[in-house]
């Protein structure tokens, strides 16, 4: 995770109120989870969503997002598991929907063994945001190749990400540099200890109009 400052700034940039609801896909551990159930408070709520194409790339990851909701202080959490797709089926109009790190999955062999593509999920996520709803999305940057790093180094091209996501009907409203980094080579793995946790990483926040 990043220090106390980046992780404030990402909420606001993410737009995070109180009383919203956010969608949390894939939330891995629970971090961002945890973090939108404070921000969001009592009257709002975080679905934590674990897609059924990649549950398993954690040890039960449902189970402890199930385990997430029921700790005290955590009742705004609901943890719901469906395919990509249809994740409008078992969550509700929502605020924010928070893709961390994932969004170049959509590119990979993987989700797509399922039938999900990028631009059947950007509908999906079209579908369940309220009108003025944010979609925010951080990723691993690779600088000019499209999406063809998706699956060997787990990279994708900013430029590709909005086009994909403005063909759905989005609309870019602002970007952040917080997370650049100039030093990555983006010619190697984001697991690479070379720079494994200070990767290069491009944030959007899209709006539906």
């Amino acid at each position: 995770m990043y220090d106390q400052s980046k992780l404030s700034e990402l909420i606001r940039f993410a737009r995070i109120d109180a009383g919203a609801t956010v969608i949390d896909v894939y939330p891995g551990d629970g971090d961002w989870t945890r973090l939108f159930s404070d921000a969001v408070g009592p009257e709002g709520r975080v679905f934590s969503f674990v897609p059924t194409e990649i549950a398993d790339v954690k040890n039960d990851q449902f189970g402890r997002m199930l385990t997430l909701a029921k700790q005290p202080g955590r009742k705004n959490v609901e943890a719901v598991s469906a395919d990509l797709l249809a994740m409008p089926e078992v969550t509700q109009p929502a605020d924010v929907v928070w893709l961390h790190l994932f969004y170049h999955d959509l590119h990979t062999g993987l989700i797509q063994a399922s039938g999900a593509t990028a631009a059947g999920f950007n509908r999906a996520v079209y579908e369940r945001l309220k009108p003025g709803g944010t979609y925010v999305i951080v990723d691993h940057v690779a600088a000019g190749a499209g999406t063809s790093e998706a699956q060997s180094l787990h990279r994708i091209d900013p430029a590709s990400v909005r086009e994909e996501v403005e063909a759905a009907g989005f609309e870019l409203d602002a970007e952040s540099t917080l997370l650049s980094n100039r030093a990555d080579p983006h010619s190697v793995k984001v697991f690479d200890p070379s720079i494994k946790g200070e990767t290069d990483r491009f944030a959007y926040r899209f709006v539906k109009p």
